[in-house]
């Protein structure tokens, strides 16, 4: 008889439990009923007449409702590395749960939107991306296009983007050849090993209007919905901090789209979609894209350009630029290394690093003076 080992000793508490914990410690098996476990213990659940809706089925109703030109979702996707499909999810489904599950998109909780170290209430790279998959899901749903596709490019849109913001870029354009771009970055080697679809990859790629036009409408939507988003909430955050009074917004921006967030988004949500159903093309009617231009320029003079954001830039690129220099020179000191090219070894690393690693690594690794480190709103006191 084989032996068997003794059973192990159940966890203690350090201290008496309240009576919080004795109850959670109390719901953690659910609620036996019959030979069913619930969820609640006070009433069953309400009863519903389930049927299996498999993903096949919802590829062959999106068939119907969908809009003429609108991306269909067909088996496992059309994937660099092939794959069986999902029984219940479409393929751009299981993209965009795999780019929420990834850990490049948890680290953009942790990287600059405009302003680096934020206080609680400022946006930061994730809740950017939430944002904007917020405005273009909800214009790909009111133009009958693929939302799952569209809110998979949302979300995945900024995975490429370094710590400390736009400044990055300009940090890593000397190591990379043809320069460095959050986009083609964020989907050419920071996305590619979850093997995402070719047209969620391509609308990462090219969300930005520096880029050429994405291949599908999902991925047109999610640009427009890249720069309504950050044109409404960049202003929003920086009169909350200060930096400027929502008097100081140009006529035409408030006379068009409004001068709260709110009224911007709704403004500007609205003007895709008409434009799109009554000329059959994703853009925006001359007044309300001239609008949105006024209130791009006025951010980026008095917000993006401000001396303080072209000092905290400049603090960006040195920090970043010495951190790629020392683990290109010290490629033993990365956790992981493909050994193939130690430039893009380096660059990755600290690409990837989020804003209080990256700085704090510096001054660890580096001795970097801490007060050099790039200064946020909540460190100018």
């Amino acid at each position: 008889m084989e032996e068997q080992s003794p059973d192990p000793t159940p966890l203690q508490f350090a201290d008496e439990p309240t009576l919080r914990q004795q109850e959670w410690v109390s719901t953690m098996h659910g609620s036996a009923s019959d030979h069913l476990v619930l969820a609640h213990r006070d009433a069953p659940p309400p009863p519903i007449s389930a049927h299996l809706v498999l993903r096949t089925d919802r590829e062959s109703q999106s068939a119907e409702f969908l809009s003429v030109g609108a991306t269909q979702a067909i088996g496992a996707g059309n994937r660099k590395i092939a794959e069986e499909p999902d029984d219940y999810r479409t393929c751009f489904e299981r993209d965009r749960d795999r780019i929420l599950h990834s850990t490049a998109f948890r680290r953009l909780a942790g990287k600059t939107q405009v302003f680096v170290f934020p206080d609680d209430h400022q946006r930061t790279r994730l809740t950017h991306a939430l944002e904007v998959a917020q405005v273009a899901t909800a214009i790909s749903r009111a133009l009958g296009l693929n939302v799952a596709l569209t809110e998979a490019i949302a979300l995945g849109h900024d995975c490429g983007h370094g710590p400390g913001g736009h400044a990055s870029e300009d940090a890593f354009d000397t190591f990379i050849p043809g320069g460095y771009h959050h986009a083609v970055w964020g989907a050419d080697v920071v996305l590619e090993p979850l093997n995402l679809c070719l047209e969620t990859l391509d609308g990462i790629r090219n969300h930005s209007w520096s880029r050429p036009t994405p291949m599908t409408p999902e991925g047109v939507v999610v640009s427009w919905a890249d720069r309504c988003a950050y044109s409404a909430h960049d202003l929003e955050d920086a009169i909350s901090a200060g930096v400027v009074q929502r008097a100081d917004l140009p006529v035409e921006v408030a006379d068009v789209l409004g001068t709260t967030q709110r009224e911007q988004l709704h403004a500007l949500i609205l003007a895709v979609i008409n434009c799109a159903t009554t000329t059959g093309v994703i853009g925006m009617d001359p007044t309300h894209a001239g609008a949105l231009s006024a209130l791009r320029s006025f951010n980026y003079e008095f917000i993006y350009n401000r001396p303080d954001s072209i000092a905290q830039g400049r603090s960006v690129i040195d920090v970043l630029t010495a951190l790629v220099e020392h683990f290109i020179a010290n490629p033993n000191a990365l956790p992981s290394a493909t050994g193939d090219d130690r430039v893009t070894d380096a660059v990755s690393y600290v690409a990837g690093m989020t804003d209080r690693f990256a700085f704090d690594t510096a001054v660890r690794l580096l001795d970097w003076p801490a007060e050099r480190r790039p200064r946020g709103i909540d460190l100018n006191g």
